[in-house]
């Protein structure tokens, strides 16, 4: 075997889709420098396209933050620079090939994936760390010695050994979403938790080709308003980083961050195949505030007394759609939003007007689901949201108050299906203990409650896509989403009560106090449940006057 093989900068390795829908490996340069040519990132998985996509942004960070679109040398230090840098590329429709190609020269020896010293995103010293077989490093198994699929989706060979391109894809996967299986080398090292990656609620925006999409998600200010410090890159580095489970404080540039190792890798090849990798824990810093990340929704966590309030990155709910997301990703009161809403918001912005506010905007979150602490990856997730641009203008804040409300009203209709779900339960017969406090009564009603999310999710989505802020009345297309959302609810429950038979027609008498003198009891019937359903179905939507 070669000491040094597999040129990342000329070996097709990316999987990208073509307009005519089929799927084609390119090269790292050929991704950026063609990538008005290509639909959108092809790979195995949503959250190998995140961590491909991650890369390709650093390299467009690194060069356009020190070199114009012509090439020559200009740093970014205002805010009106790096807008007018951002418009100068939107406006060619294609990344500028030459200064791409200069800089992947200067550095062409940092992309090699087999390299005596500089293995990309490795380190030689990682030898000492776990090791694991190609199952694991394979993210559409991800399977470790103790636990193994039941029903992989490789098999033989093709399951122990993985190619060269297939290994550098997952090796920027398993960086940025390992799980916290590996033990540490040495002693009283601090545990670093999941990937980073594995650690955000990621979401990107997404365009109508890999340019467009490199481009929205190419924020040139941080959180839209500040320029970033000095872009470095990990490739950058003159010694790559080795030691193990290494605290450093939250990047101030998007390249580093991009790049973080957050482990330190090495694969191991036999013949023309890749049929494995040692581990060892890399860098983390603390979530709290690191506001550095662009691409991630935030939660607020309850404060002490007199302090400030403190964010951290809020990971997906797999189970939850991410329009239900809305008030948190997308408004202003949210308390602290993605950086990469806040950066959109200033393109569209109608004293720059970037991007047409009629413009379709897509949303895409990824992510994965892990079990008890993180331990191992349990399954991965992906969901979208599309909507007109000129939603996040400031100006049409009345819009997006209507939209949370609309949200807001289908948490409460879903709670009242569930309600409806326990109240013919009880009817039926159904022991009241099972549902007697709100942890019982949510897992007796949780199916109910997610058929209702189910039948509303693409009419949601449907009208939230048609919204024209420029153009609709918003007291009209509310009230015409609010007798479909109810027409929905109402079929749902009509169908709930016939499901639920005669027994519940009759009814049942339940006891609902026994510490009394005098029991209290309550008898419920499914006549009973469904009108008391449809009165608070009508409380949430009322009736529009005439």
């Amino acid at each position: 075997m070669k000491e040094i093989e597999f040129d990342l900068l000329t070996e097709p390795w990316i999987r990208v889709r073509l307009k005519d829908n089929t799927v084609q490996e390119v090269s790292l340069t050929e991704a950026l420098v063609s990538a008005q040519d290509y639909v959108d990132l092809a790979g195995e998985m949503p959250t190998q396209d995140a961590a491909v996509l991650r890369l390709l942004l650093a390299v467009l960070f690194t060069v356009f933050s020190r070199v114009n679109v012509e090439g020559e040398p200009e740093p970014l230090e205002k805010r009106g620079q790096a807008l007018r840098r951002w418009s100068e590329l939107w406006q060619l429709g294609h990344f500028p090939a030459e200064p791409i190609r200069d800089y992947l020269e200067q550095w062409k020896d940092r992309f090699w994936l087999f390299h005596p010293t500089h293995p990309f995103w490795q380190v030689p010293e990682a030898k000492i760390g776990t090791e694991y077989g190609a199952v694991k490093l394979n993210g559409e198994m991800s399977e470790s010695s103790n636990k193994l699929r039941l029903f992989p989706l490789y098999a033989g060979q093709s399951k122990e050994q993985l190619s060269y391109p297939q290994a550098a894809r997952w090796l920027l996967c398993v960086n940025g979403y390992d799980d916290t299986s590996a033990k540490p080398k040495g002693k009283g090292l601090p545990s670093v938790g999941a990937g980073w990656l594995g650690k955000i609620g990621f979401i990107q925006a997404q365009g109508n080709s890999l340019y467009e999409t490199l481009m929205l998600n190419l924020t040139l200010l941080r959180d839209g308003r500040e320029c970033w410090g000095e872009n470095k890159p990990c490739w950058e580095l003159e010694v790559p980083k080795s030691a193990e489970r290494t605290g450093i404080c939250c990047p101030d540039n998007p390249a580093e961050l991009l790049t973080l190792q957050s482990r330190r890798l090495l694969l191991h090849r036999t013949g023309e195949n890749v049929d494995g990798f040692y581990l060892l824990g890399g860098d983390f810093f603390p979530r709290e505030n690191a506001f550095a990340e662009q691409m991630t929704i935030w939660r607020a966590v309850p404060a002490k007394k007199d302090e400030p309030v403190v964010f951290v990155p809020c990971r997906h709910d797999p189970s939850k759609q991410l329009w239900r997301e809305f008030p948190a990703v997308f408004c202003q009161e949210s308390g602290h939003r993605p950086g990469l809403v806040c950066w959109i918001e200033e393109l569209q912005d109608k004293r720059l007007r970037f991007l047409n506010p009629r413009r379709k905007i897509h949303f895409r979150i990824s992510g994965v689901q892990y079990e008890d602490k993180d331990f191992f990856v349990n399954d991965s997730f992906s969901d979208s949201l599309t909507f007109q641009a000129g939603l996040l203008d400031e100006l049409s804040r009345p819009w997006t108050v209507r939209i949370n409300q609309e949200v807001e009203n289908c948490e409460d209709t879903a709670e009242s299906i569930g309600v409806l779900c326990k109240e013919l339960k009880l009817a039926g017969g159904l022991d009241y203990n099972q549902v007697k406090g709100f942890k019982e009564t949510q897992k007796v009603t949780e199916d109910a409650r997610a058929q209702f999310y189910f039948a509303v999710d693409q009419p949601f989505r449907q009208w939230l896509q048609e919204i024209d802020p420029e153009q609709d009345d918003p007291d009209e297309a509310v009230l015409r989403w609010q007798a479909q959302a109810r027409s929905i609810a109402e079929k749902l429950g009509k169908q709930m009560v016939m499901e639920a038979g005669n027994a519940a027609l009759k009814g049942h008498r339940v006891v609902v106090d026994k510490n009394k003198k005098t029991e209290c009891s309550t008898l419920y019937t499914s006549p009973k449940a469904y009108n008391h359903f449809r009165s608070k179905l009508w409380d949430i939507y009322p009736k529009a006057e005439p």
